[in-house]
């Protein structure tokens, strides 16, 4: 087969669940550092529509793995408040959480964390995986672009991991583990993740130099991160008793969503959906990582179906005999405007300035990466060293030089003419040759200061804190 697609029930490793219709298992199996922690089957072996799982209510197994001590603190009680005054948020946000919440709570309970956790996407970006801060925290996680480099997140033309479900959530779930044991209790490591760990320590040393304790709610913090946990608990104690609060919780079976799948052959999106037969909106919100139009086999991509919907695309595949992908990439040998990388590379100049999201009047840099339609010339699947590490820079074209016209023999050129050569003083040359030397020598010192400026930036960006409560340096 030209694609092979391998199907990632993302809950315990199958031939348990199968034999005895548990899906609550918590057995990790991640063996591929880019692979959910599931197991794998080959949908050339086994049909989905052969497994099964109860229907039992993941309310109750998110409840059942509460371990955080509710606060009763003013804080919560003002933010519970908050939240039952606006039932339609809530629901909204929780409808929302339904595509991914038995994903998270099998990665949660699999490290036996406590499913308090599963419900901070609630507070992070109301479970909106495009959601997007002012401070540019990305998915439901709202990972900051440094942090998600960090965790291995790859950010680049093609994809976006900070948005990917799957990745984002390992990537997240990573982290507050390194923060818990960091710092001990799971309130000052949802502190650190919001506010970031230096903030953090730095305000415990505070307090140890004052004689203070140095708890969650004994730190002086930022208003934000101070409610930050409140937040957390408030979800908490809607989830425990929601009809306290007029809040009506929607049905969640203890069951897969959705499936995942290995790609070995570029698919466009488009037909991605087409052969999945779902809107395009479910689509995308299960592949919000996704920034082009086709999908990449070299990238290590994956994609998400509803679990329902995945059968009917495995048989709308073995019935596909057209081409997969009418897309590719190529790279920009040197810097030159859209219209003459359009004509260079044979293409429609609307479609490359259209897909690739060149604003007009900016001119593509050398080493850039581009993506146009596949032809004969270009039939093949974008490579992986392509694919992992494709960036498009852009610049604005310089302004256009003033041409002189040639002076007539004998005519003066007046003295505020522009084209009028400059003349330097001979007394100035030795000035002009110390300000020359000054400069070199101040090069070293403009570059320490820029150096400080974007240190300074960085450790400022630790406390920008997104509209929805999670944004941050994480």
């Amino acid at each position: 087969m030209r694609l092979v697609y391998a199907v990632i029930f993302l809950t315990a490793i199958l031939s348990g669940c199968a034999s005895t219709g548990d899906w609550s298992s918590d057995t990790s199996t991640k063996s591929n550092p880019k692979a959910a922690k599931a197991a794998r089957v080959n949908l050339k072996n086994q049909s989905v529509s052969k497994l099964y799982a109860p229907s039992d209510n993941l309310w109750i197994r998110i409840r059942d793995g509460f371990q955080m001590e509710p606060m009763n603190s003013p804080l919560e009680i003002e933010q519970v408040r908050w939240l039952s005054a606006r039932p339609e948020y809530v629901q909204r946000s929780m409808t929302r959480s339904s595509r991914y919440l038995f994903y998270i709570v099998q990665e949660v309970n699999a490290r036996n964390m406590p499913t308090e956790i599963a419900l901070l996407p609630f507070v992070e970006s109301a479970f909106n995986p495009q959601a997007k801060s002012g401070a540019k925290a990305m998915g439901i996680w709202q990972f900051m672009p440094a942090t998600g480099k960090d965790f291995r997140l790859t950010q680049n033309v093609f994809r976006d991991e900070r948005r990917d479900v799957v990745q984002s959530t390992d990537a997240a779930l990573d982290y507050l583990q390194r923060l818990n044991s960091q710092f001990g209790t799971w309130e000052l490591a949802l502190a650190a993740y919001n506010w970031g760990a230096g903030n953090v320590t730095k305000a415990q040393k505070r307090n140890i130099a004052a004689g203070l304790p140095t708890d969650y709610e004994s730190l002086t913090m930022p208003k934000e991160t101070r409610n930050y946990v409140p937040k957390l608990m408030a979800y908490r104690q809607i989830v425990l008793n929601p009809e306290a609060y007029g809040i009506v919780l929607p049905e969640l079976e203890n069951h897969p969503y959705f499936v995942a799948m290995d790609v070995e052959n570029d698919i466009d999106v488009a037909l991605a959906i087409k052969l999945a037969e779902i809107p395009p909106e479910e689509f995308h919100n299960l592949n919000p990582s996704f920034n082009k139009p086709v999908i990449l086999s070299n990238a290590n991509q994956q994609i998400l179906l509803p679990f329902a919907h995945a059968e009917i695309f495995q048989e709308n595949l073995k019935k596909y005999t057209k081409p997969l992908s009418s897309w590719t990439a190529v790279q920009i040998n040197k810097t030159e405007a859209v219209d003459q990388a359009a004509k260079t590379l044979g293409v429609d100049v609307d479609t490359l300035r259209e897909i690739n999201g060149i604003p007009r009047g900016m001119r593509i840099k050398a080493g850039s990466t581009v993506l146009i339609p596949k032809t004969s010339r270009r039939p093949g699947d974008v490579s992986t060293a392509m694919a992992e590490n494709a960036s498009l820079s852009l610049e604005k074209p310089p302004p256009p030089v003033a041409k002189c016209p040639k002076p007539a023999k004998g005519a003066k050129t007046p003295k505020n003419d522009k084209c009028a050569p400059a003349k330097t003083p001979k007394s100035s040359e030795k000035a002009t040759s110390k300000g020359n030397s000054s400069a070199k020598n101040a090069a070293p010192q403009h570059k320490s200061a820029s150096t400080g400026l974007a240190k300074s930036a960085k450790n400022s960006s630790s406390s920008t804190s997104s509209t929805s409560g999670g944004g941050k340096s994480q």
